[in-house]
């Protein structure tokens, strides 16, 4: 199932935003409750910097299938951490190693 919203979100308390900037809320403070969506044990590397904007690059040229995204990295020159060309296995490796 998809999901577009935040059904934890509680809908406006007024009939309709304060148009004031800075003046509106959706939630009360100290009310809502803090949904942690993601977290880090620390910053991200320079090589996950990286690789995250290698990968935009890849998407945004049209990459779609696993091999497409291999190719795109591969073409732009972006390795693996220990030098090597991608293939779909040492892709699939890296993400499973960096999403731990």
């Amino acid at each position: 199932m998809t999901m577009d919203h935040n059904p934890a979100l509680k809908p406006w308390q007024t009939s309709a935003p304060n148009n004031v900037a800075g003046q509106g809320h959706i939630e009360t403070p100290g009310q809502a409750i803090n949904l942690v969506w993601q977290n880090r044990a620390a910053p991200p590397t320079p090589y996950e910097n990286d690789l995250g904007d290698a990968l935009e690059a890849v998407f945004e040229a049209g990459a779609q299938s696993l091999d497409e995204v291999v190719a795109g990295l591969n073409a732009r020159g972006f390795r693996t951490p220990d030098g090597q060309a991608w293939t779909p296995e040492s892709f699939e490796r890296d993400l499973a190693r960096l999403g731990c």
